[in-house]
């Protein structure tokens, strides 16, 4: 097996699309994300899987269940199984994340372009246990 081995930081700041699943393991995976001015993810809750943000460039702010946090530029955050969570641009420009999640939560290798693309093709992409290598 090779694993992963990149820039990430490079790769988040080069990254344009919604979301782009980078790598999927059997219990991590790995996943970029922008978000334009003024756009969220959308308030979710995984049930079984945890999840960590890093965010690269912008600013935005997370909610946690009652609790929201300012993001910048540095900023990690990590979502507890069961909580209630959005991310949201707070800022003027791209807000530019990497995201693990462990379990996986997308099928390897998606590539969603815009929110609303991320939104028509979402329960049709779930992760279906495949792994990239």
């Amino acid at each position: 097996m090779n694993g992963y081995h990149d820039d990430i930081e490079h790769q988040t700041t080069s990254n344009s699309d919604f979301r782009r699943v980078l790598y999927t393991g059997h219990h991590l995976q790995l996943v970029l994300m922008t978000l334009q001015a003024g756009e969220e993810i959308g308030a979710e809750i995984h049930k079984d899987r945890d999840q960590f943000f890093r965010f690269e460039e912008g600013r935005g702010q997370v909610d946690i269940d009652d609790n929201t946090y300012d993001v910048v530029d540095g900023s990690g955050v990590i979502v507890p199984a069961g909580a209630r969570h959005n991310v949201r641009n707070t800022g003027d420009d791209p807000l530019k994340l990497y995201t693990l999640y462990g379990p996986p939560e997308h099928k390897d290798g998606v590539v969603q372009s815009t929110k609303a693309d991320a939104d028509a093709r979402h329960s049709h992409e779930e992760w279906d246990g495949r792994a990239t290598e």
